[in-house]
């Protein structure tokens, strides 16, 4: 249930509708938007009587809300929601974040160069595997916590803040103390265990979609952190896994759309795993920032030939620049910037 208040409330009028709510055995969400304020029920609103509630002073109207997700629904939180990646890096109005930087660390001299590249291009924050989930268990698994070790490195060599991605719980006090912005991937989108202690964790968590997942799932996995305490999240379309076998996935632009209607969350976009395939990275990322993506995450190696993980689907830092400069131009096309 939603409640909206008018225009010009009372405090007064703000407590009684409140407590009235309260009665019916919810807990209340209170959110105050720019242009309303919005009183969301938290539980189960059947005991709530929808016409009383709509004759109490204050009260504009009273929805029932069908949606499984609460604190992620747009009908209890209006306003877009823009996250603090790191101090002076947002992800959600009208300037777009770009998170980049190679699939996985592989030595202090890649990273820190790699960082050095895409800063100066325009990157708003570096990303970088220390650990890898692969599919076969003999392919390179990443360097681990030395990997952590030179992504910190890099960051205090470029000031770039790190987004890299977690795997177990057993990692989570580390990652919440040396890492801005905890990644989950699309395999972990699902291991709920993971999702609740990340809604306990005072750190942005980028939520990338799982590779079978429906939008509902996905943003059901965001309500897990977000009912945790942990407002602090972003979502990420990386491709959904369809018949076709040219991509690696399927890039759902359609979700960009689809899930900024369903919620106020973040949404970004990872054209580098959707496509896997490097030369299909630019005019993946321009598509996206026309569907109207709060973001863009872009694999960017300095040699893809010899990567250790996905080559690919990388871009050099040529044709990085090159992006950014097309990137600036569809930007101001929908009233956004890079």
């Amino acid at each position: 249930m939603v409640v909206i208040m008018k225009q010009g409330y009372t405090r007064q009028e703000l407590e009684h509708a409140i407590a009235e709510m309260e009665r019916g055995g919810v807990k209340v969400m209170v959110s105050h938007g720019s242009e309303s304020t919005i009183l969301g029920a938290e539980g189960n609103a059947a005991n709530i009587d929808i016409e009383r509630m709509q004759a109490l002073p204050g009260v504009e109207r009273v929805m029932r809300v069908s949606e499984p997700y609460k604190k992620a629904n747009r009908k209890y939180h209006p306003d877009d929601s823009i996250i603090q990646a790191a101090p002076g890096v947002l992800v959600g109005g009208k300037k777009l974040a770009v998170f980049a930087g190679p699939c996985s660390v592989e030595s202090e001299e890649q990273i820190t160069a790699i960082a050095q590249a895409v800063k100066e291009d325009g990157a708003c924050a570096l990303r970088g595997g220390a650990f890898k989930p692969r599919t076969s268990p003999y392919s390179f698994q990443g360097m681990g916590y030395a990997g952590l070790d030179l992504l910190e490195k890099a960051r205090a060599a470029t000031g770039l803040p790190v987004v890299t991605e977690l795997m177990s719980t057993d990692d989570i006090d580390y990652f919440a103390e040396h890492v801005d912005v905890i990644q989950v991937g699309a395999r972990n989108m699902q291991n709920f265990d993971l999702l609740k202690r990340l809604g306990k964790v005072d750190k942005p968590i980028l939520l990338k979609r799982g590779l079978s997942a429906t939008i509902e799932e996905w943003i059901m996995s965001a309500e897990y952190i977000l009912a945790g305490g942990n407002e602090k999240v972003i979502l990420c379309e990386r491709g959904v896994r369809t018949f076709e076998t040219f991509t690696r996935n399927t890039l759902d632009l359609s979700a960009v759309l689809a899930v900024k209607k369903q919620t106020h969350l973040p949404v970004m976009v990872d054209p580098s795993h959707a496509s896997g395939q490097a030369w299909m990275v630019e005019r993946l990322s321009l598509a996206a920032i026309a569907a109207g993506c709060d973001g863009l995450i872009i694999e960017v190696h300095n040699d893809p030939v010899h990567a250790l993980c996905d080559g690919q689907q990388s871009i050099t830092p040529a044709q990085f620049r090159s992006l950014m400069e097309k990137a600036a131009t569809v930007a101001a096309c929908v009233g956004r910037e890079v």
